[in-house]
């Protein structure tokens, strides 16, 4: 009988491993994720599944993975090639033993599985999208933070079409020389749409409503909005409909992520980059993750030219 090659959890891997992971083009997100960590930057545990490591690995990697991370829940995300507008939108959380039901139609598509430690994406304290531009190699730059606060989750701001409660601007970055940004420097503004917050929210149930639960298996697919609140209230997760101190939970925060960013633009293997993007998480433990790092222009390079790339990356 032949013994199945365990894919190994991101922790485990050693520097070399890490090193050439973070040089894999073929999984976007495993690579970012092998560059974040072998930084030290905080990421969630995961393992890489490869299609054609088939789903005795698949099983084998979430036991050892659960296993490594002490709970009977994994999360199941997607990753390779260009993203398509219709592919599974990965995120939620399974127990252990659907896992490889929820998976096999990845694998059978050709596209990885990144097997993650479980979030609670209900109750995050504070949520960042953080995009660092510039025109090119020696010429100034931007770096802009976008930021929702309690309840909400970055596939709100990436996916969701949910606009920033508060934005947070730099401009005239020098990217390959660092220098400490003064606080009178940034430019922080919030929504001061009426109403804003009302429409925010509502937005947020309809998705976790639609997508989100009713991928779980929680809800049907058919509710909407209230049926969603509903179902966090009795949960007791509030964090949703508490007051959103947004702008105090950023402002603090604004020195330690420039910081990063800085450190993330100079490692990046694509000296020539224009526009890179991560997000950042405050789970309610507290704990703090970075997920993807996406260089726009590869991101897109296959589906789109240079202009529609930009528009979207400014949508």
């Amino acid at each position: 009988m032949t013994a199945i090659s365990l894919p190994r959890p991101i922790h485990a891997l050693t520097a070399d491993e890490l090193t050439a992971a973070a040089k894999d083009r073929r999984w976007p997100k495993w690579q970012t994720m092998a560059l974040l960590h072998s930084l030290q930057l905080p990421v969630l545990n995961a393992c890489l599944i490869e299609p054609d490591d088939g789903a005795p690995a698949l099983r084998t990697a979430a036991h050892a993975l659960a296993v490594a991370t002490g709970t009977g829940e994994l999360m199941v995300r997607s990753d390779g090639g260009v993203e398509r507008k219709q592919y599974y939108r990965g995120g939620n959380t399974f127990p252990v033993e659907q896992i490889p039901s929820r998976a096999a139609g990845l694998l059978a598509d050709g596209r990885a599985v990144i097997l993650a430690e479980p979030t609670n994406r209900f109750t995050n304290r504070l949520t960042v999208l953080i995009r660092m531009d510039r025109l090119g190699p020696g010429r100034p730059g931007s770096l802009t933070l976008e930021a929702l606060g309690p309840g909400y989750d970055v596939a709100d701001l990436t996916r969701g079409h949910i606009p920033p409660q508060v934005t947070a601007h730099l401009d005239d970055i020098d990217w390959d020389h660092h220098q400490t940004p003064r606080w009178d420097e940034w430019k922080i503004t919030g929504d001061r749409c009426p109403g804003g917050e009302d429409a925010r929210r509502h937005r947020r149930l309809e998705r976790l409503a639609t997508q989100t639960l009713t991928d779980g298996g929680h809800l049907d697919g058919a509710v909407g909005a209230a049926h969603a609140e509903a179902w966090l209230r009795e949960r007791g997760y509030v964090h949703l409909f508490a007051p959103q101190c947004t702008r105090e939970a950023l402002a603090k925060r604004v020195r330690r992520l420039f910081e990063d960013a800085f450190f993330l633009a100079t490692a990046q293997p694509n000296r020539n980059w224009h526009c890179l993007a991560t997000a950042f998480s405050v789970f309610d433990e507290p704990r703090t993750i970075y997920w993807d790092l996406v260089d726009g222009e590869r991101k897109y390079a296959a589906t789109a030219p240079a202009a529609a790339r930009h528009e979207e990356w400014a949508a």
